[in-house]
């Protein structure tokens, strides 16, 4: 059964009333000392986060919504299974469970074939209202949706996820600067080179 639906998790937003909405650092600190509100609490901020961020990294993938699903319960387990021996050497938990996650999602990536995304494969990325497109307009997007997917990739590691998080997750710069342990300028810097070099792989398809 999914982390995710376990009515104890969904819970976890009250937790013990100890800032379960704070810092994640802090929540991570309190869950370690075993009360089940806190860990509850944990894991539902958890999954917000390896969702999130699998859900940009896999939702073009045949089966994409059941694969985030998947990962983002691996990545639930395995936080869970290393919290009691997770020590804080200075570094945001966000920046714990990102790493969790991109490893969690090479996985999966490395056991799905590259096949072609069928339309009906395809989730919105953008988590736009339904505005009920018409065929010819779903087309389109699909092929936007999978184009952008493939550029992300290409992109360097770092850069990569800094372009899923400030871009298709739509976190702030301060945001992606806790899960990366970078700073909001270098996360900016990151963003403008990746731009960059999405700009230059478009050209050169272009061009070709």
């Amino acid at each position: 059964m999914l982390i995710s639906g376990d009515p104890q998790v969904r819970r976890g937003a009250g937790g013990s009333g100890r800032a379960p909405n704070g810092d994640l650092s802090q929540l991570a600190r309190l869950a370690q000392q075993g009360a089940a509100p806190d860990v509850e609490a944990l894991l539902a901020r958890v999954r917000t986060v390896a969702h999130r961020y699998a859900r940009a990294r896999l939702a073009t993938y045949p089966a994409g919504a059941e694969l985030v699903d998947d990962v983002t319960q691996d990545v639930c387990v395995a936080v869970l299974g290393a919290l009691p021996h997770y020590r804080d050497r200075g570094r945001p938990f966000e920046a714990f469970v990102h790493g969790v996650a991109s490893h969690k999602v090479a996985d999966a990536q490395r056991l799905m074939s590259r096949a072609p995304v069928c339309v009906e494969q395809v989730t919105d990325l953008a988590d736009e209202v339904d505005q009920a497109p018409s065929p010819e307009d779903a087309v389109v997007s699909s092929s936007e949706a999978a184009s952008a997917a493939q550029l992300l990739e290409r992109l360097p590691e770092r850069l990569r996820d800094v372009m899923v998080l400030r871009i298709v997750s739509g976190l702030s710069a301060d945001e992606v600067g806790k899960a990366l342990d970078m700073t909001a300028g270098a996360v900016r810097v990151a963003q403008h080179r990746a731009l960059q070099k999405m700009r230059a792989m478009v050209e050169q398809v272009n061009l070709g």
